[in-house]
């Protein structure tokens, strides 16, 4: 049983993902692991988001992205690695720069969109991300390219981990926000 002392105070505070450093030592036999993570990533959200009410899934935290936005966000950015899947393909030397501002995410409005569109278009996106990384093969997966805002060499596996941790740093969000609006309404309830 946990003492009332561990459950005192403030969550871990998560790192923030421009700030998150990273190492990529994947061995090669780890690849359908990493695909397997970011095939799972629509389950995930969806069981995250499932039977929150929308006044929760809009709501923001000061000028933070609403649990809405964050699943927006990761649909937005589906385009990257398909985009980064092709540079690798055509042997670039250097990936896609993603827009570190991500006026895509700003200016969609997805707190306007219904979750359930959202979620549908993502697994949509995602899937056609994830067949391609299920044809290929070993010598492909160990292709390298340099990633623009890390600069350094990445291999495709390192990109699927990237992307498997930047979508668990949004869920991670998602989770959070939860918590967040869950005590706050039952704070509300109290008073």
């Amino acid at each position: 049983m946990i003492s009332s002392e561990a459950n005192a105070g403030k969550m871990v505070e998560r790192l923030e993902w421009i700030k998150r450093q990273f190492s990529f030592e994947l061995p090669l036999g780890m690849y359908p692991n990493v695909v397997e993570r970011v095939r799972g990533t629509p389950a995930r959200l969806e069981d995250l988001v499932r039977f929150v009410p929308g006044e929760i899934l809009t709501k923001r935290d000061g000028d933070k992205w609403s649990i809405q936005e964050q699943a927006g966000h990761l649909l937005d950015l589906e385009p990257l690695g398909l985009k980064r899947l092709d540079d690798f393909e055509a042997g670039r030397e250097m990936l896609a720069a993603a827009d570190m501002e991500n006026r895509k995410t700003h200016v969609a409005n997805h707190n306007a969109n219904a979750i359930e569109r959202i979620l549908a278009q993502f697994r949509r996106e995602r899937r056609a991300f994830v067949e391609r990384l299920d044809a290929y093969n070993e010598e492909f997966v160990q292709r390298t390219a340099l990633h623009p805002r890390l600069k350094v060499k990445i291999r495709v596996i390192d990109l699927v981990f990237f992307i498997a941790e930047h979508d668990d740093h949004h869920l991670a969000r998602i989770s959070e926000l939860k918590r967040l609006f869950e005590q706050s309404r039952l704070q509300n309830r109290e008073q």
